[in-house]
């Protein structure tokens, strides 16, 4: 609870992944994935409840085994692939409608910190928004991105005369990391968003927004949780 206000988070983990099968249930550093979500939204100061939201009875039981709580099945027609990412979250406030606040926590930033969270909680209520979300700094300015035509011609994603400057000189830009979405509950029911054009950041280093969406991103990962640990390609299984 902050200020008064209840905060229900929901870690979502549907079971048909199909970039890295069994994705979120995949061993990372000794334990499944979801495990580091789950861990990290249980130091948290401010979540009065975390609950996973899956389809898959495999992914509810491993959540259970390392002390997730799983009060339901999502429906199969919301874990498909085209399915919105704010659909487990409406669902979750649906089932479970005595909260204020929602909390979003992907299983696919491990690096995230339970600071993280709770920074977030804190810079949303602070602020007096509907929502706020976590970022990182770019490694890449989009002045340095194009737009590539059948003939690999190359059109600016912005224009901008700013384009020749040295990259120390040029303004910071910011990208989502997905590792936290906290948003007042009112307004997801009203907009069905986690983002908007009013929603604030709380920004996050880049050692800790790695999201993993491929085989590689496991093993830079498990790099970075055990520097002098020699890879004998367990983790690629």
């Amino acid at each position: 609870m902050i200020h008064g206000k209840q905060v229900l988070a929901v870690i979502p983990a549907r079971g048909g992944s199909k970039g890295v099968p069994g994705k979120n249930i995949k061993p990372l550093s000794g334990k499944p994935l979801i495990a580091w979500a789950i861990e990290c939204a249980a130091r948290s100061q401010y979540i009065d409840r975390c609950i996973i939201s899956t389809e898959s009875e495999e992914i509810a039981e491993i959540s259970r085994n390392w002390g997730g709580d799983v009060p339901f099945l999502r429906p199969a027609e919301l874990a498909l692939d085209d399915t919105p990412g704010i659909a487990p979250v409406l669902h979750a406030i649906d089932e479970l409608p005595d909260y204020d606040i929602v909390v979003l926590l992907q299983p696919t930033s491990p690096l995230r910190q339970t600071e993280d969270i709770d920074g977030c909680i804190e810079k949303l209520v602070s602020s007096g928004v509907s929502s706020c979300v976590t970022v990182t700094l770019a490694d890449k300015t989009p002045l340095w991105m194009y737009h590539l035509d059948e003939k690999g011609s190359m059109r600016p994603v912005l224009e901008s005369n700013d384009r020749s400057l040295p990259r120390q000189q040029l303004p910071p830009v910011y990208v989502l990391n997905g590792a936290v979405y906290a948003a007042e509950v009112p307004w997801v029911r009203q907009t069905g968003k986690l983002l908007d054009n009013g929603t604030v950041s709380f920004i996050m280093p880049r050692a800790r927004s790695l999201d993993i969406d491929t085989e590689e991103d496991f093993w830079i990962v498990e790099f970075q949780m055990n520097p002098h640990k020699k890879n004998d390609g367990a983790s690629r299984e």
